[in-house]
């Protein structure tokens, strides 16, 4: 067990397994839970990306900003040309793949048009989106452009590097800000009454 452990990837894939033995071996029939098991997989689905592009989003924001300061001169290269590319590749993936997943089971249980459009039995849920929406775009045209440009994967001049990192880390801190009503918006619309 210690190997597969220590592979990510391994502990990865044995997680799926399991999760896949629950659905196949809970679900039962799936000629009479079809709809039931899409809905729960599409949601598992958005919960487990969302889990870790506002994991990492915080990540960003409780831990490595506040920290960077701190961190000598010779050591910083460490995190931004190692650590920082790699957790920013998953940010950004997560956030797509959290919103893809979001709107197919909206689509899946009938109110994606309505949510979006406000309309009065969704407005909760539909605000909620609208700022996961707001947030992914900020992570895509916002600060993934300037982080390439912070940490030096695309070129840049010291002065547009420090603009850039600015930019990114203010983008990062809105995110951080509209987080707190979306997560409030998502899980509150499970129990408020439609």
């Amino acid at each position: 067990m210690g190997k597969i452990l220590e592979n990510l990837h391994l502990t990865l894939g044995l997680g799926l397994v399991l999760a896949l033995v629950m659905i196949f071996g809970l679900h039962g029939d799936f000629a009479t839970n079809g709809m039931l098991v899409g809905q729960t997989v599409l949601r598992w689905l958005h919960v487990f990306a969302g889990i870790v592009w506002i994991g990492l989003l915080y990540y960003f924001n409780f831990v490595q900003i506040p920290t960077m300061p701190a961190i000598p001169a010779e050591q910083k290269p460490a995190i931004s040309k190692h650590i920082a590319p790699k957790a920013l590749f998953f940010f950004r993936w997560a956030a797509a793949f959290t919103v893809l997943f979001g709107l197919l089971l909206a689509g899946h249980l009938g109110y994606l048009v309505e949510a979006l459009t406000l309309q009065p039995s969704f407005q909760l849920i539909g605000i909620g989106m609208w700022l996961a929406l707001v947030m992914a775009f900020n992570v895509w045209f916002i600060i993934w452009p300037n982080q390439k440009k912070a940490l030096g994967i695309v070129p840049a001049e010291d002065a547009a590097k420090a603009k850039a990192a600015r930019v990114a880390m203010l983008t990062s801190r809105i995110n951080t800000l509209l987080s707190i009503p979306m997560l409030y918006a998502m899980a509150a619309y499970q129990s408020w009454p439609v």
